[in-house]
């Protein structure tokens, strides 16, 4: 419980954090504002198109008598948009860290500069770094497929579909949420990301801590633009933790 309220502060220091400098509020907004209307329309001809794919998916449901065909179908549509909103949750961060790499790379090297003075330095050129970025976030997004694919199916379970299932969804959408945030920082500390995973993974209570509020959030689509900046800065601040290092003013959380 102490390192899930201490993932839960780091995310609304991050918020603080970037209020009280509001430049880096304004330069951190203008990436999620682009990937956001393109994330949109996306979700809109999903929204459009999503019974047409029940109907599809479904053709040997044609001769059910009601209700039976209108509650599979109607079922099968909103786990459809569930799935695609998942996906839509996860990559609006990737997508929005690569389309602002640089800006966020300067917006968290502020971030260390204010809390600790020491500005780690990957010391690979912008275009290598970007490189890493997206190699990363397309390993990350695969394992993030296959988990929806999963818990899509598990959906379909009575009971536990419709209760255990969409809170382990939340539970992966913060979890890799955090990864990819806290990437940014880590990256620059000469992490790759098969370290990265193991980090995180020993710290799960406090990355879920940080993520899975993050990731309620994120459902929200105006919401995900505004918080992004003040949630890499948090994510600096939760990976200045995980590896140890001190903050102004503070300690890193006791491991369990």
């Amino acid at each position: 419980m102490r390192d899930l309220g201490a993932g839960l502060s780091h995310l609304i220091k991050g918020q603080r954090w970037v209020f009280r400098h509001g430049r880096w509020f304004g330069i951190g907004l203008l990436p999620g504002l682009i990937t956001l209307v393109l994330y949109a329309g996306a979700l809109v001809g999903l929204g459009y198109g999503a019974d047409d794919l029940a109907d599809w998916a479904t053709p040997f449901a044609d001769d059910w008598s009601s209700p039976w065909l209108g509650l599979l179908r109607t079922t099968l549509t909103v786990l459809v948009f569930a799935f695609g909103l998942l996906l839509a949750v996860i990559t609006f961060t990737a997508v929005t860290l690569l389309v602002g790499q640089p800006f966020y790379e300067s917006l968290s090297e502020e971030v260390d500069r204010a809390e600790g003075g020491k500005v780690p330095e990957s010391g690979l050129p912008l275009w290598r770094e970007l490189w890493i970025s997206a190699r990363d976030s397309v390993r990350i997004l695969v394992r993030v497929a296959l988990y929806a694919v999963l818990l899509f199916a598990l959906g379909f379970v009575p009971v536990a579909g419709q209760t255990v299932v969409p809170l382990i969804g939340f539970c992966v959408t913060g979890y890799f949420l955090a990864e990819e945030l806290t990437s940014v920082a880590l990256q620059r500390r000469g992490m790759v990301l098969k370290d990265r995973l193991v980090l995180l993974r020993g710290r799960r209570m406090i990355v879920l801590g940080f993520g899975v509020p993050l990731g309620l959030a994120f459902l929200v689509p105006l919401v995900a633009v505004f918080l992004m900046p003040g949630a890499v800065a948090g994510a600096t601040l939760l990976a200045r933790d995980l590896t140890g290092e001190e903050s102004a003013g503070t300690a890193p959380s006791p491991r369990p």
